[in-house]
C-alpha cells in the first residue's frame, strides 16, 4: 500500500519527501476536501520532488460542469504530474458522473496516456446530495479512468469509516480490483486505520490530518508524523 501526503505548499512538500511518503498530492484544504492548488504551486513542488517519488494534484470538488472539468485535468497534467484527481462533488446522476469523468479523462490521456486519472465520491455522499459512493467503481471503469477513490466531502473530525461498514469499504475495493481498477481511502484517516486499510488491499492511503500539528489539517505538516505512519506500512509488510 502506497502512503500519499497532500501538502499544500514547497515547505510541506518536504516534510512529505523527508518522512517516506510514496505520493506527494497537491492540493488545497481550503478549498475543501480535494480542493485545487494554484498551477505555481503544483509546478513548484512538480520541481523538487525525485524522480522515485510520485506527484499527484487535485482539481477540485467539482459541481456538474464536465468543461471546466476537462480544462482544470488538462491545466494540471500539462505541469507533468504522475496523477490528476477530480471530486465529483455536486453531482447525484449516473449519466452527469460519466460525462464529467469522462471528459476529464479524455482531457488527461490525449494529453499523455501514462498519466493516470483518479475518480473521487464521498463516503458521506448524503450529507452533500453528492452520487452514491458505490457507483464510483462503475464509474471509473466505464470511463477508462485509474483509480476509484473515495473521501469524505465534510471535514468535522467524522472518516470514511463512520459512515460506511467494513463490509462495504471491501465490497469497494474487490469490486473495484476485478475490474482492474485501483483504489485510494481518504477521508480524515488515522493512524489506527492503517492495518485495516493493509488488510483490505487498499492500492493507495491518502492522508493529511493525521501528519499535521494537532492533528489538524489546517496545521503544518510534521515530516516525524509522516514516518511514523510510513514505519507502520513498511512493519506490516514484513
Amino acid at each position: 500500500m502506497k502512503l500519499l501526503i497532500s501538502p499544500k505548499d514547497k515547505e510541506e512538500a518536504i516534510e512529505a519527501i523527508r518522512g517516506g511518503a510514496d505520493i506527494i498530492d497537491v492540493k488545497n484544504p481550503d478549498e475543501g476536501s480535494l480542493g485545487a492548488n494554484f498551477p505555481w504551486v503544483i509546478k513548484e513542488i512538480r520541481k523538487l520532488v525525485p524522480e522515485n517519488i510520485e506527484v499527484s494534484a487535485t482539481i477540485g470538488d467539482f459541481p456538474n460542469l464536465p468543461g471546466t472539468a476537462s480544462l482544470a485535468a488538462l491545466g494540471v497534467a500539462s505541469i507533468g504530474v504522475d496523477y490528476v484527481k477530480v471530486g465529483l462533488y455536486g453531482i447525484n446522476k449516473l449519466e452527469d458522473a460519466i460525462k464529467l469523468s469522462s471528459s476529464v479523462v479524455r482531457a488527461v490521456k490525449d494529453f499523455n496516456k501514462k498519466t493516470r486519472v483518479v475518480i473521487s465520491g464521498y463516503a458521506d455522499f448524503h450529507r452533500i446530495d453528492s452520487i452514491n459512493y458505490s457507483l464510483i467503481p462503475e464509474i471509473t471503469r466505464r470511463t477508462n479512468a485509474d483509480f476509484a477513490m473515495l473521501d469524505t466531502a465534510i471535514k468535522d473530525g467524522r472518516n470514511i469509516f463512520n459512515f460506511l461498514t467494513l463490509e462495504e469499504l471491501r465490497k469497494f475495493v474487490v469490486h473495484s480490483h476485478k475490474n482492474g481498477i485501483s483504489v485510494a481511502f481518504g477521508g480524515s484517516l488515522r493512524k489506527e486505520h492503517i492495518e485495516t486499510l493493509c488488510d483490505m488491499e487498499v492500492d493507495v492511503i491518502g492522508i493529511r490530518g493525521a501528519v499535521c500539528e494537532r492533528n489538524d489539517r489546517r496545521g503544518r505538516i510534521s515530516f516525524e508524523k509522516v514516518q511514523y505512519l510510513r514505519n507502520i506500512i513498511d512493519n506490516y509488510r514484513k
